[in-house]
């Protein structure tokens, strides 16, 4: 069990500096859901922009992540969020 330890000790070191040097043994990238590009470029928590769209925060969750897609207006809404999110910016002053 001690050379077990050990080992697991020089592995976890040796990723450590693995990290630290830059070396990153993959890298995943995650495309995000057009209603989550929207709200990023909006820049406002999930809450925020689902009350902006006047949709419910479930209703924007599962845009977000996939698991619903928007339909009719709501998709309208989010290509103006992304177009042009000082609109909803302007609207999240009020």
């Amino acid at each position: 069990m001690d050379s077990e330890m050990e080992q697991f000790q020089q592995d976890l070191l040796a990723s450590v500096r693995q990290m630290k040097a830059g070396k990153a043994a993959r890298v995943t990238h995650v495309k995000l859901s057009e209603a989550a590009q929207a709200r990023a470029k909006v820049g406002v928590s999930q809450n925020v922009f689902a009350k902006l769209l006047g949709v419910s925060l479930r209703t924007l969750q599962d845009w977000e992540q996939g698991r619903r897609q928007p339909t009719g207006a709501a998709q309208t809404l989010l290509r103006i969020a992304s177009l042009h999110p000082e609109v909803l910016q302007e609207m999240n002053a009020y």
